[in-house]
């Protein structure tokens, strides 16, 4: 990787690049025509190997990993694993994956639930009594009224005080409405999909939000773009 903003430099370190943690990270990859899924409706696709060394470097520095129930529920999202180098410089285990569900509408056998080495972490604002035949003991369920407070529970009750969002673009977004997002890492794949596989990063916002650009760097054609959004 190297870095072309804010001052050039080769052989850059993507662990030591993005080491200053933000409290909340948004981390997503968009294709160059601003489609954030690949032609299989995934973003497996979209930045290659160089894409996916950053995503790996954002889960290891983060100590939970924020993601959509939506996303959940497509049983394609595995429990965090780290590769031994990346283990041994975050010194212990992946971060949790975090689930954030209103509705508890989840399917309990997924590998997320069963094989994590962290337990998978559920936000929610409804009560666990209520779900069909409960919800199994390994999974930490933290009851949350709205995403203020879910964030503040997960820092001060769990520990979980550095968050990445992987997304879905629903919570992304409702975590931009509500001001709790501190950075936004946009990896810039060079490719072209075309409208039939056009999804927007983001949805509505209540209006536009300036962002500052901080850093870019490039590996393999793929732009990695940081910006500040506080």
């Amino acid at each position: 990787m190297r870095r072309l903003l804010p001052e050039p430099a080769a052989d850059v370190d993507p662990y030591e690049a993005y080491g200053d943690v933000p409290g909340l990270r948004l981390g997503m990859v968009m294709s160059a025509d601003g489609s954030v899924t690949d032609a299989e409706g995934w973003t497996d696709g979209l930045g290659g190997a160089a894409d996916f060394r950053v995503f790996r470097t954002l889960r290891a520095l983060a100590d939970g990993i924020l993601v959509g129930a939506a996303t959940a529920r497509t049983g394609r999202l595995g429990p965090a694993r780290l590769r031994a180098d990346l283990r041994e410089r975050r010194g212990g285990p992946p971060a949790p994956i975090v689930i954030v569900s209103r509705t508890l509408d989840l399917d309990w056998n997924l590998p997320l639930f069963t094989e994590a080495e962290t337990p998978t972490v559920v936000v929610t604002p409804r009560p666990a009594t209520g779900v069909p035949g409960g919800v199994p003991g390994g999974v930490r369920v933290v009851p949350a009224p709205d995403l203020g407070t879910a964030v503040r529970r997960l820092r001060d009750d769990l520990g979980l005080r550095h968050l990445l969002c992987e997304g879905g673009p629903g919570l992304a977004t409702s975590l931009l409405r509500e001001g709790l997002a501190d950075e936004l890492c946009l990896n810039l794949a060079p490719t072209l999909l075309g409208g039939a596989h056009h999804t927007r990063l983001l949805g509505e916002l209540p209006a536009p939000l300036d962002v500052g650009l901080t850093a870019l760097y490039e590996d393999e054609g793929v732009l990695f773009l940081r910006y500040s959004l506080k």
